[in-house]
């Protein structure tokens, strides 16, 4: 389960935000935010920052136990 991509659905939605809409404002394809939502990809970690300041949430809300794992905390040393 990805509750990555869950969550982000779920807070576009109560923004009634499209995903095109979402796409735009982080500056990504709307295909790379379907993939996301439907648990295909894990957003990388600058890209989960600009999903929470668009989202209008911390940025810990979107990070699960699957996420905050060897990778995520190597990429936030980088």
């Amino acid at each position: 389960m990805n509750t990555i991509g869950l969550k982000i659905k779920m807070y576009r939605e109560h923004l009634k935000m499209t995903q095109e809409e979402l796409a735009q404002k982080v500056r990504v394809g709307t295909h790379t935010i379907e993939k996301y939502e439907s648990g295909e990809h894990i957003p990388s970690t600058q890209t989960l920052l600009k999903l929470s300041t668009v989202l209008d949430i911390p940025a810990s809300e979107l990070f699960d136990d699957e996420r905050i794992t060897n990778d995520s905390i190597l990429n936030q040393q980088v």
